[in-house]
């Protein structure tokens, strides 16, 4: 396609996977090498020196993307599974190949890796503190739109318990939840006739959530929409903004009181709107559900490093990386229930008893090995080892 002619300036998938996405000093250092005929075989190894301020842990995601940009290449990689808790310092995956080979490749997997992790983990800080009520991912908006599948594949993938972006059913099966906006409600200048004529138009499985803070307190609102739509109200929406938030607390349990009150105690209450670590906690036993969207989109960077940790010398793997790394690749071991973990040297020493090798091989020169989970079974797995996290909750 000609590039006058692109609507979006985002990359193809051929651009991605041959490797023109990627920094000009890796293009000049395939160009060196193979210039000066210098093959040399290595490990590199990917990993985080340090976590972002509060994490104690962090999720790996992204495994899957970053298979597919490896696949048919001449390489080997060893991974943990896509979905696993890991701290700083362990090592996350490594790739053997020629480096003259790789190199082009380095930044697209480091964003891969980074980007997703960055957002399931944050993503999964939420769901360890929410656990019993529900997370709706609502953060399409402050993302580029080439970017919402990855997006809520990754929030997902940490703990929400569904995602707002319509073209995720498309390519994950996903299907889309949301409820109404307030424009809805400004276009008709009507609350009750906005929410009937939501009730008379959606689908019938399509929980009645209705929007309660466009335009009369919320607490008002709220009983309009009970006395509207009765016993088909599943829920009522407050997406206070900031400006006439005040107490959020005192607003919920104004509105819990008042349905309460009038015999509505079916009735659900969902807030979003701005909702962080601190929030969730401050409002989690009044709340049923809340949308989160730019705490989770605009995380704090997970940030992964690529380092060669070791070169083939006559068919023996030699030690070997730059100052302040530790040289040699490595294998995590790992004893559950927790984050019990020790690093060893890959591929050499005993296994203790009751741990178990977290990286395993994907690739083997070029071609995926393993049977890769689907979607569902990487976010149990998260929610797993959610539930064996110790110590104080993160705030």
């Amino acid at each position: 396609m000609n590039e006058k002619k692109r609507r979006f300036y985002i990359a193809l998938d051929e651009e991605i996977y041959s490797g023109e996405v990627t920094d000009i000093y890796f293009v000049r250092t395939r160009k060196i090498l193979r210039t000066k005929n210098i093959r040399k075989k290595v490990r590199i190894e990917f990993h985080v020196n340090k976590l972002p301020k509060g994490y104690d842990w962090a999720v790996f995601a992204g495994l899957e993307e970053a298979l597919k940009l490896l696949e048919g290449k001449p390489f080997t990689v060893y991974a943990l599974p896509e979905g696993t808790l890991f701290k700083a310092g362990e090592p996350l995956m490594i790739v053997e190949g020629y480096y003259d080979d790789f190199s082009v490749y380095e930044t697209p997997l480091l964003g891969i890796l980074r980007h997703y992790s960055s957002i399931a983990s944050k993503a999964a800080r939420m769901k360890r503190l929410a656990m019993d009520k529900t997370l709706l991912f609502f953060g399409l908006r402050a993302l580029h739109p080439a970017l919402a599948p990855m997006a809520d594949r990754a929030a997902y993938i940490g703990g929400m318990d569904a995602v707002s972006g319509t073209i995720s059913q498309k390519y994950l099966g996903l299907k889309p939840v949301g409820t109404m906006p307030h424009a809805l409600i400004l276009v008709f200048g009507d609350q009750v006739k906005a929410w009937k004529a939501f009730d008379e138009i959606v689908e019938d499985d399509v929980p009645r959530i209705m929007l309660v803070d466009t335009l009369y307190d919320e607490r008002v609102e709220s009983l309009m929409a009970a006395k509207a739509l009765g016993d088909k109200l599943y829920g009522v929406r407050l997406d206070t903004p900031s400006s006439r938030r005040g107490n959020m607390r005192a607003i919920v349990e104004e509105v819990r009181w008042t349905l309460d009150l009038h015999g509505y105690t079916h009735v659900k209450i969902v807030v979003s709107g701005g909702i962080d670590e601190k929030s969730l906690v401050e409002l989690r036993d009044v709340v049923d559900a809340f949308g989160i969207g730019t705490s989770v989109s605009f995380p704090p960077s997970i940030d992964i490093s690529a380092d060669i940790v070791e070169i083939e010398e006559n068919g023996v793997w030699k030690p070997f990386t730059k100052r302040g790394k530790l040289p040699g690749a490595k294998q995590l071991l790992r004893k559950r229930p927790g984050l019990n973990d020790i690093i060893r040297p890959f591929g050499k020493g005993c296994i203790p008893q009751g741990y178990e090798p977290l990286l395993v091989k994907y690739i083997e020169n070029g071609r995926i090995i393993r049977d890769l989970p689907c979607l569902d079974e990487i976010r149990r797995y998260v929610i797993e080892q959610l539930k064996e996290v110790e110590g104080p909750q993160p705030i």
